[in-house]
């Protein structure tokens, strides 16, 4: 009983990695779509969105002046 347990815990984890994975392709479809359409109406240039995108990576990375624990 224990193995069948184990299979089916694997089973709904590949799952759920599965659903994962669609929803961050239909969310990085989605992002594409909008970025370009800003870029195509005028409204931000690519440099604007790379800038931008730079910027909140640097927040985002842990400062190595301050490891984390």
């Amino acid at each position: 009983m224990n193995r069948i347990g184990n299979a089916m815990q694997e089973v709904n984890m590949v799952a759920k990695l599965a659903d994962l994975k669609e929803e961050h392709y239909r969310n990085s479809l989605l992002l594409s779509a909008m970025m370009e359409l800003l870029i195509e109406k005028g409204i931000l240039s690519r440099k604007e969105i790379e800038s931008k995108m730079v910027e909140l990576d640097s927040l985002m990375t842990p400062d190595s002046a301050f490891p984390m624990s």
